[in-house]
């Protein structure tokens, strides 16, 4: 049986942030692919059978010299990236950069302070001569 000092410290190490956090993020990224699978299965790909009259292409092949290239896979594969990958873009990452884009604000622009002509140092409002290059700031 493993001595209580093991067990503290698998405890402790379970309990750390960022094995939690990673533990998150496994599972909700599961369930988002379930999610992104299922609308690219289920919307995309009838879409892509409406347009191109079928959605499995894995009889598709050619013969050369006695050799039987089955390309129709390959292209199943890298339609189905693509609709994956689309769907992500278009569904996710665009939505979220515009929310992230909405979130930012410009910092506030500290109006008791002005730049020296001379030396671009920051001086008060008020002041007449900069107090590091000392030149005459005109009010």
């Amino acid at each position: 049986m493993a001595s209580p000092a093991v067990v503290d410290d698998f405890k402790a190490f379970l309990l750390r942030g960022n094995v939690v956090d990673l533990a998150v993020g496994v599972v909700i990224g599961l369930a988002f692919g379930a999610v992104i699978a299922a609308f690219v299965a289920d919307l995309l790909t009838p879409l892509i059978a409406a347009i191109f009259g079928s959605h499995d292409f894995s009889a598709l092949t050619f013969t050369i010299n006695g050799s039987v290239f089955r390309y129709g896979d390959f292209v199943n594969a890298v339609i189905a990236f693509l609709t994956v990958a689309a769907a992500v873009f278009f569904f996710v990452v665009r939505p979220v950069n515009a929310l992230m884009a909405r979130r930012k604000t410009e910092p506030p622009v500290d109006e008791t302070t002005r730049n020296c002509p001379e030396c671009l140092s920051g001086v008060p409002v008020d002041a007449r001569r900069c107090a590091f290059c000392t030149s005459v700031i005109a009010g």
